[in-house]
């Protein structure tokens, strides 16, 4: 008896000693995450969880069926006593910022002030500090439903703060470190569709704008204004369009895009990149919504087709000669997540994995039976190669209550300067910092 369990102290001191990899790498297989394929990357919120991956590729796409009166949208709620977002192990996530309303678009300055644009209230806020110390109105005027936001020349030194608003893009002077802008609006020549308000009119009103590396080229996104409709209220909508800085010289970039929210380009190339809601009624499933590179004279599909030449069976037999020019985006994600802002993560607080890959804010579905989106995901690159995988991570989680109801929509995203990852959130109107640290 003695002598068996002196083996079996000797076997265990060898464990600890010698074998304390392999018990790791158990307890890793064990806390592996899900990876969803095919049908089961297509559930609901309820299979949401830090780490799961999901792909969706074309021959997972279901028949279309009329999904018309699937009309579901969220119960928004204040935050639950004790609600808290999930995030990977080895980061935090805290509360950075609230009292916002509709908090629709972050941008880091090159000082490290975060700015705010709140459509619904037609201003821009700065926020400053690492707990937010200060939180200061920059601008109110010449505001029409404000989003995308840029700095203009790109770099450590921009001269000017431009805006997209939902009927053309305007800017202001700025210089690094102001908290007012130093100057009276300026209204450009680029003149844009504008939206349909805020209500589920299918009237998208958000526009992005990005300038290239080069500072050369600026690029602005306008969704569609209906969901499936090719009449002449169409025209100039669903598409990137690219101007020169001053807003002179428009010319069409990419179109058949039903409505690319978010824009960005990849750091240290030019491809220029998008997050991208589909149309709705074709079914639970279809078509997925998607964030892809945008190649140059790009077609991508709407109204007529979708991720290539699958037909939309409202225009049955409708310019077939464009059906084998469809392109297939990188990334498929789960129809009706509505996926808004994105953003490449630039910093240096992440472990490497993370640099260069995608982030992406889900506004979540209001046309789904069961909810789909509500979090933050990551988009992961194979680095030796510089694509996509063509699947994507859940990063945030846990604002869909086991109810259903709904007290976190994330929609803006930026890195900070400090390399934390900030979002917003627009159904309580609050921002959210992520950190890493072991």
């Amino acid at each position: 008896m003695e002598n068996r369990r002196f083996a079996h102290y000797c076997w265990c001191a060898v464990f600890i000693a010698v074998g304390a990899t392999f018990a790791e790498k158990i307890a890793a297989a064990a806390e592996k995450p899900a990876f969803l394929t095919g049908k089961a990357a297509m559930g609901d919120w309820t299979s949401d969880a830090p780490r799961v991956r999901r792909k969706i590729t074309v021959d997972d796409l279901p028949p279309p069926h009329s999904n018309v009166l699937a009309i579901n949208p969220p119960h928004v709620i204040s935050r639950p006593a004790g609600a808290q977002p999930q995030v990977p192990p080895g980061f935090k996530i805290d509360m950075y910022a609230s009292g916002f309303r509709d908090p629709r678009f972050l941008l880091t300055a090159p000082n490290g002030d975060i700015f705010v644009a709140e459509s619904r209230a037609n201003q821009i806020k700065i926020i400053r500090g690492e707990r937010a110390e200060s939180i200061q109105l920059f601008a109110d005027a010449g505001l029409n439903k404000p989003f995308g936001l840029a700095f203009y020349p790109p770099g450590f030194d921009p001269q000017f703060l431009y805006v997209a608003n939902t009927d053309g893009v305007i800017r202001f002077p700025y210089r690094n470190g102001d908290l007012k802008a130093r100057g009276p609006v300026e209204k450009l020549s680029a003149q844009l569709s504008g939206g349909a308000g805020f209500l589920r009119s299918g009237g998208h009103w958000t526009r992005d704008l990005v300038f290239s590396p080069d500072g050369k080229k600026m690029y602005v996104s306008i969704g569609s204004r209906s969901n499936d409709s090719d009449d002449a209220s169409e025209a100039n909508r669903a598409r990137i369009f690219e101007f020169n800085p001053d807003g002179t010289d428009q010319k069409i970039y990419a179109w058949g895009i039903r409505n690319a929210v978010g824009i960005a380009f990849r750091p240290a190339t030019n491809e220029l990149w998008m997050s991208t809601n589909e149309r709705d009624e074709l079914g639970e499933d279809l078509p997925p919504d998607y964030i892809s590179s945008v190649r140059p004279n790009g077609f991508y599909g709407w109204p007529w087709f979708y991720l290539g030449n699958h037909v939309d069976p409202r225009h049955k037999e409708k310019y077939v000669d464009l059906a084998g020019k469809v392109i297939v985006p990188d990334v498929l994600v789960q129809a009706h997540s509505a996926t808004l802002n994105l953003c490449f993560y630039s910093g240096d607080q992440f472990p490497a994995e993370y640099q260069g890959d995608i982030f992406a804010a889900f506004h979540g579905s209001w046309n789904r039976t069961k909810r789909t989106g509500y979090k933050i995901v990551r988009v992961p690159f194979d680095h030796s190669t510089g694509k996509a995988l063509g699947e994507y991570e859940d990063f945030v989680t846990g604002f869909v209550t086991p109810k259903g109801d709904v007290w976190g929509r994330p929609v803006g995203i930026t890195v900070a300067k400090d390399g934390s990852l900030l979002f917003s959130e627009d159904g309580n109107g609050t921002i959210w910092r992520i950190s890493y640290g072991k």
